[in-house]
């Protein structure tokens, strides 16, 4: 199950531009080839949600949606798309990459006023398809960078596909510029005690420079049926998580 725009969803989302605002985290959660759809056609009743980083975001916002949906919760690299995240990871944790990040922002082009985040989402989707290539690797570049203090981190790029390395960054700016289409009352946190009574573990890495594990505890402190696990010695992920992961969906199950 492939996000639309990306994987093996088709069209490619820089091949259907003029459909990008379509791409939104409520169109995620009802697709016709996503959550809601691949549950009815399985004939599922409720089942256990997993996700990870981005996919921990849409896993939450699909349990508050529908919450008589879900058996239980396993997330790992937990994320909620806040507006204070965001603002972390494009423009506060240059504190700790100060000289990649005056790069960084240089290489947005950002107008008068301009977030960092609106520039590469702004530019990643225009129009002049080589100056978003131009933005697309100045944006590899610093995830490559704020990514560096992970243990598991290898140098280089993150993608050496150039259709890869287009299709992250636009749509992350994508929902990032749009604080992952959760506001107005959609915010998460604020919301999470709504899931109380559904099991839930959340894991993260304590090493996770780029998504402070801050996130996944303000997350339990709000929501009593919940188990914080932070893994001391891994980041964004890893091995010893994807284990705690598959350890908190058999007890899940254990449960039922």
């Amino acid at each position: 199950m492939d996000q639309r725009g990306c994987g093996n969803s088709t069209p490619i989302v820089q091949d259907d531009l003029d459909h990008l605002s379509e791409n939104t985290t409520q169109a995620l959660i009802e697709d016709i080839e996503d959550i809601e759809a691949v549950r009815q056609h399985l004939g599922i009743q409720k089942w256990i949600v997993t996700g990870g980083s981005w996919g921990s975001t849409l896993a939450l916002a699909y349990a508050l949606q529908h919450p008589s949906r879900v058996l239980g919760i396993a997330l790992v690299a937990v994320t909620t798309s806040s507006r204070e995240e965001i603002q972390w990871i494009t423009e506060d944790v240059g504190h700790i990459f100060p000289e990649a990040w005056a790069d960084f922002a240089e290489a947005a082009g950002a107008e008068p006023k301009e977030r960092v985040i609106h520039a590469y989402a702004r530019r990643l989707a225009g129009q002049d398809r080589e100056d978003a290539r131009r933005a697309a690797l100045s944006w590899d570049r610093w995830e490559s960078t704020h990514i560096s203090l992970d243990p598991s981190w290898l140098p280089g790029p993150m993608f050496e596909d150039e259709q890869e390395r287009m299709t992250f960054p636009l749509l992350v700016t994508h929902y990032w510029a749009n604080d992952g289409f959760l506001v107005e009352g959609q915010e998460i946190i604020p919301r999470i005690h709504e899931l109380n009574g559904i099991p839930a573990y959340l894991i993260h890495g304590q090493r996770d420079v780029s998504g402070p594990v801050v996130t996944a505890w303000r997350l339990h402190r709000g929501w009593d049926s919940s188990r914080l696990i932070v893994i001391e010695d891994e980041g964004h992920g890893g091995t010893s998580s994807m284990a705690a992961l598959t350890r908190a969906v058999q007890d899940i199950a254990a449960l039922l």
